[in-house]
């Protein structure tokens, strides 16, 4: 799904979302409260310039818009691998990236992403799985890292690794897999307008991901690991 068919059915109320360079940034109405959309297209890779322009919007909605809701449109094939953005520090600006979004979050601004085509990597990791809950399209690619990659990064062959991804959703790419381990909270099908408006209304700022990962499955040992690190902060603090 392209974009502009994306925001026609998330946003009937009206939207000026422009793009630039495959960055895309506006206000669209939900439900008669307006929000501030940002996002990328084209499966974009996040470098330097586009991590600060959307670092840039998320701020001034802080500054200008108190509380507005934001919307963070998802397509991306992760951080761009170029010599220019490793030698600016691409680390960095992803970072700071992350840090205006959990600072958003904090001045009571509930964010919310949607995956509409591709996920990949650090450009997911200091966006959509930032937000206070994550969706996805059905028709999504998420994935951290690719099997082959995978295999060369931990010298487990990548047959054996595509044995593991048939039972095991961390191994796996794919939308219903990160439903699985908690990463996103539903799957959207049907109305998106109305699925749209229902997440920003029923959005808490508590991550849920490790307790989802549980109850659906998908990680076993993530919310045991939590509750254990808990426990004992709480008893060493008595």
């Amino acid at each position: 799904m392209n974009w502009q068919e994306l925001a026609s059915q998330l946003f009937p109320g009206g939207h000026d979302i422009v793009e630039t360079d495959h960055f895309l940034s506006g206000s669209a109405s939900v439900g008669g409260r307006t929000v501030t959309v940002i996002g990328t297209t084209g499966h974009t890779p996040i470098g330097v310039d586009i991590a600060l322009a959307q670092a840039k919007a998320v701020l001034d909605t802080v500054r200008n818009h108190a509380q507005r809701p934001i919307v963070i449109l998802v397509d991306t094939q992760g951080q761009r691998l170029r010599h220019r953005d490793e030698m600016l520090g691409i680390n960095s600006y992803m970072a700071h990236l992350g840090k205006c979004i959990d600072l958003a979050r904090r001045r009571g601004h509930t964010v919310i992403g949607l995956v509409y085509d591709q996920a990949l990597s650090g450009g997911f990791i200091t966006s959509g799985l930032m937000a206070d809950a994550c969706y996805a399209l059905p028709q999504a690619t998420i994935r951290v890292m690719g099997l082959p990659a995978m295999a060369r990064i931990t010298k487990v062959a990548e047959e054996r690794l595509a044995e593991l991804a048939v039972d095991n959703p961390v191994f796996a790419p794919g939308a219903h897999n990160y439903l699985a381990m908690g990463g996103v909270e539903a799957i959207w099908e049907g109305e998106l307008a109305a699925q749209l408006e229902q997440a920003l209304d029923h959005a808490v700022p508590q991550d849920r991901r490790a307790e989802l990962g549980a109850q659906r499955g998908g990680r076993k040992w993530s919310q045991r690991v939590v509750q254990a690190v808990l426990a004992d902060s709480h008893a060493r603090a008595a």
